[in-house]
C-alpha cells in the first residue's frame, strides 16, 4: 500500500462521520407518520419553504468579492482576476451570481451538499461553473485516495475526477459529503405534513358552526319555518353582514360555540411544527413569521436577529468562502488572493445602521469620506481622501495646547463644549482671549 493510500484510509475512518453510502438508505423513505419526505414534499412545508428562502436568499444577495493583498497589509479588488466575474457577476452562461448562489445554497440547506461542473479553458483557467443537482450525484473515494463523481444529466451518466468538480460540503464537513436536512429530520417534516393535512381534512369535512339557533321550547320546525330562518337569518347576517345585530322571535335563541379542546391542540401541533422544523435549519422562529411566545426568554427580536447573523450566518458563509478557496485558487494564489462575502452589503437596507456605521468608521479615521462615497456611488469630493477624527474627546490636560492648525476653532470649541450657553464665564473667557 502506498504512502497516498494509507493516508486516504486514515482519512476515511477519522473524517467520515457517517458513511454517505449508509444513512442514504437508510434515513430517505417513509417517516414514522407514514409520509414519504422528498424534497418537492418537504417544500410544500411553509416553514420549510420559508426557511430555506431566507437562509438562501440573504446568502445570495451578499456580493461575494475576490481581493488581492497589498503594501502593509492591505488589500484591493481584485477585479483583473479570472474568478471575480464568475464569483460576483455571472458563474456560467444562463444564470446570475445571485440564482447561481442560490441554488448552491437551497442545496445545502436540503441536501447538505453543493456540486457545481467545473469548465476549464485554455491553460485550465475556470470559464463557468455549473450547478448540479445533489439528488443525482454519487461520491465514492477511488483505491488511489481520490474523490470521483458520477451524475446523471439527460439520461447520460458523467463521471469526473475532484478537479473537475467544485464541491461544498454542508454540516458534517466528511469528505464524501455532509449530512441531509432532509434526511435526518423526515420525521418532523412529515409530522408536520401529516398534522396539515389533518387540519385540511377536519376544516374540510367537519361541522365547524360559528353558533346554534335554538327554541325556546325545543319545538320541531315546519319546513316552511325552516326556510323563512335559512332566508331572513342565517344567510343576510353571513359575509359582509357578519358581526351585525340580530334580531330573533318566536322563541329563538342564539348560543355561540367557543373552540373545542381538540381543535386548541390542533393548532398548538401546528405550531410546535413551525419551531420544530425551525430547529433543524437553525432559523428564530420570528424570522419566518411565526413570533408566538417567542421572546418569553427575554430576549428581544432584535437581539435574536442579531443572534442569528453572528452564529447562524457565520458559519454557513465561512463554508462557502472556504471551499471557493480550497477548491478553485492555486496553491500558489492562496497567498495572495481572499475571496470573502461583503457581510455589510446586508446594511443597504437599512439607511440608519449604514448612517450609523459610516458615521463611527469616519470619525474615528478609519475610512475616508471619499471612500464612504465610492460605497453609495457617489462621486468623490476635493480633500476627502483625508482621515479624520473627532477632536472633542481629548484629555482635560490638553485643553491648554494649540494645534498648529484650527486652533481658533478648536479652542472656541472645547470652550463652547465645557460652558453651557448663557454663563458669564463663557463671555469672559472669550475676552480675555481677544485681550
Amino acid at each position: 500500500m502506498t504512502f497516498r493510500q494509507k493516508a486516504a484510509a486514515i482519512i476515511r475512518r477519522t473524517l467520515t462521520l457517517l458513511d454517505p453510502a449508509s444513512w442514504r438508505g437508510v434515513f430517505t423513505g417513509v417517516s414514522t407518520s407514514g409520509k414519504t419526505v422528498t424534497a418537492t414534499d418537504a417544500m410544500t412545508i411553509s416553514t420549510v419553504w420559508a426557511c430555506t428562502r431566507l437562509v438562501a436568499g440573504t446568502i445570495s444577495s451578499l456580493p461575494l468579492m475576490v481581493y488581492r493583498d497589498g503594501a502593509g497589509d492591505s488589500r484591493k479588488v481584485a477585479k483583473d482576476h479570472p474568478l471575480y466575474a464568475l464569483l460576483h457577476d455571472s458563474p456560467n452562461a444562463d444564470q446570475s451570481a445571485l440564482d447561481f448562489w442560490q441554488f448552491i445554497c437551497v442545496s445545502l440547506e436540503l441536501w447538505g451538499n453543493a456540486f457545481a461542473r467545473i469548465e476549464r479553458g485554455a491553460g485550465r483557467r475556470i470559464v463557468a461553473l455549473t450547478p448540479i443537482r445533489p439528488d443525482v450525484m454519487q461520491v465514492r473515494r477511488l483505491t488511489d485516495g481520490s474523490i470521483q463523481y458520477t451524475y446523471v444529466d439527460q439520461g447520460k451518466a458523467h463521471t469526473v475526477g475532484q478537479d473537475e468538480m467544485f464541491h461544498i460540503r454542508g454540516f458534517g464537513g466528511a469528505p464524501l459529503g455532509g449530512l441531509s436536512t432532509l434526511s435526518f429530520g423526515r420525521n418532523s417534516f412529515g409530522l408536520a405534513m401529516s398534522t396539515d393535512e389533518a387540519a385540511a381534512h377536519v376544516y374540510k369535512n367537519g361541522l365547524r358552526p360559528s353558533g346554534v339557533l335554538k327554541t325556546n321550547d325545543n319545538q320541531t320546525l315546519k319546513p316552511d319555518q325552516r326556510a323563512d330562518i335559512y332566508k331572513y337569518v342565517v344567510e343576510p347576517f353571513a359575509g359582509d353582514n357578519s358581526g351585525k345585530p340580530l334580531v330573533l322571535e318566536a322563541g329563538l335563541s342564539w348560543q355561540s360555540i367557543s373552540i373545542s379542546a381538540d381543535d386548541a391542540q390542533m393548532i398548538q401541533s401546528r405550531q410546535f411544527s413551525v419551531e420544530d422544523c425551525c430547529r433543524w435549519f437553525g432559523v428564530p422562529p420570528h424570522m419566518v413569521g411565526h413570533t408566538a411566545g417567542n421572546t418569553r426568554l427575554g430576549s428581544s427580536i432584535e437581539q435574536q436577529t442579531l443572534g442569528w447573523m453572528v452564529f447562524g450566518l457565520r458559519e454557513r458563509l465561512k463554508r462557502i468562502e472556504q471551499a471557493v478557496m480550497k477548491q478553485l485558487l492555486t496553491a500558489a494564489e492562496r497567498l495572495t488572493v481572499t475571496v470573502e462575502f461583503n457581510f455589510e452589503g446586508l446594511l443597504r437596507a437599512d439607511s440608519a445602521g449604514r448612517a450609523a456605521f459610516y458615521s463611527a468608521m469616519v470619525q474615528n479615521g478609519i475610512m475616508t469620506r471619499n471612500e464612504v462615497r465610492r460605497l453609495e456611488n457617489l462621486p468623490p469630493i476635493e480633500g476627502g481622501d483625508d482621515l479624520t477624527i473627532q477632536s472633542n474627546m481629548i484629555p482635560v490636560s490638553k485643553l491648554g495646547e494649540i494645534t498648529s492648525t484650527g486652533s481658533e476653532a478648536a479652542r472656541r470649541s472645547i470652550i463652547d463644549w465645557l460652558f453651557p450657553e448663557g454663563m458669564p464665564a463663557k463671555s469672559a473667557l472669550y475676552e480675555k482671549e481677544d485681550a
